[in-house]
């Protein structure tokens, strides 16, 4: 059973850096073809795409209009995943949510994806 566990989130000023973990347990970086992908819910939005990453490929793609921003990074020996965010601006404001798929697929779409973490507040001020 796969299971994935986000932190570092919290309240920043807009402008600020945050950087999210995501850890993995019952699914292995190094060995297992598998995507890791973050996704984010604002309040009264839907879900949307933010990166993903291929764990033994290390493609990545980071949706375009945050590109600029935010990077995805895994560290295969911790089997952890990074979203490094940096300039945040109010808009960042959401619950993020980490994502698995024990495929190696780099999908942008969250129906792709079967296992989810239970989300981490991220929360930007002006």
């Amino acid at each position: 059973q796969v299971q994935l566990v986000e932190s570092g989130g919290g309240l920043v000023r807009a402008g600020g850096s945050l950087r999210l973990s995501c850890t993995a347990s019952g699914l292995t970086f190094d060995s297992t073809s598998a995507t890791l992908g973050w996704f984010r819910q604002a309040p009264g939005e839907e879900r949307e795409f933010v990166a993903a990453v291929g764990t033994t490929t290390g493609v990545t793609y980071v949706a375009t209009d945050v590109q600029d921003r935010f990077t995805i990074t895994s560290d295969n020996a911790r089997n952890t995943m990074y979203l490094t965010m940096n300039i945040l601006n109010v808009e960042d404001t959401a619950v993020y949510y980490c994502a698995a798929v024990e495929e190696d697929i780099v999908s942008v779409q969250e129906k792709h994806y079967d296992y989810w973490g239970q989300g981490t507040q991220v929360t930007v001020s002006s």
